[in-house]
């Protein structure tokens, strides 16, 4: 089921990445045949490229245990390599990629272990937080979320993956700053994306898995709202247990 919600990229910037960018080296890869660039604005390149990169990871466009170059995806994005190494610098803080010397960047190749290892940490961390607020937070509270989940039932229905992981994370967030520890946010938030990269030869998500996750939100405003603590821990456990999936 997710501070602001981070930089949205311009919809021309989903790209495919092409072959080329899969590189040896870092300076004289040429760019992708009969590919024209698409020009990414000026203002907010790194934010832009970063989403842009994000989404090519959840879609399945950055495939793991492949590296690529940053020259190569700068021309592919009509920018130069400044702002993809510095993306892609983000992203292997975020746990996405790793750094391979002299060639570019690695994209990790997760195992389903590490996805339940960190469906469990994030249990043990927002369960005991969310029934701390079935018993303080108004119900006035909850309802100002309910868009939020109306976001993530939205970007279900239409299958897009990449808009309901930023989705999701968002409404996570919200909940959790209820909380008023920036502290928490700040871990959540990156044990949640960390939990969204696909696992190596992942099946693609279906759109009625997504569907289902999404409802799951709605029924724990639901629930919060009606302080039904044994609903509220029951619903965020199996919300963790099947983003393992």
């Amino acid at each position: 089921m997710s501070a602001p919600v981070p930089e949205q990229a311009a919809p021309s910037a989903r790209p495919r990445i092409p072959e080329q960018a899969r590189g040896e080296h870092t300076h004289s890869e040429p760019p992708a045949p009969g590919a024209a660039p698409r020009t990414v604005q000026r203002h907010s390149v790194r934010g832009q490229i970063l989403q842009a990169l994000r989404v090519a990871l959840v879609d399945g466009e950055l495939i793991p245990g492949e590296v690529y170059s940053a020259p190569v995806l700068g021309e592919r994005f009509g920018v130069s390599a400044t702002p993809v190494r510095e993306a892609m610098q983000q992203l292997a803080i975020e746990g996405a990629v790793e750094v391979v010397p002299n060639r570019g960047f690695r994209v990790v190749e997760r195992t389903p272990r590490e996805l339940a290892e960190l469906a469990e940490v994030r249990a043990l961390i927002e369960i005991p937080v969310m029934l701390r607020l079935a018993r303080a937070v108004p119900a006035a509270r909850w309802a100002a979320l309910r868009p939020l989940a109306e976001a993530t039932a939205a970007a279900a229905a239409v299958g897009d993956r990449a808009h309901y992981l930023e989705t999701d994370r968002a409404f996570h967030r919200a909940v959790l700053a209820l909380a008023g520890n920036q502290q928490l946010l700040m871990i959540a938030d990156d044990l949640h994306r960390r939990s969204q990269w696909p696992l190596t030869s992942a099946p693609a998500t279906r759109r009625a898995d997504l569907v289902a996750d999404a409802a799951e939100h709605m029924a724990l405003l639901e629930a919060l709202t009606a302080q039904d603590l044994p609903v509220v821990q029951s619903l965020v456990r199996e919300h963790f247990t099947g983003a393992e999936a």
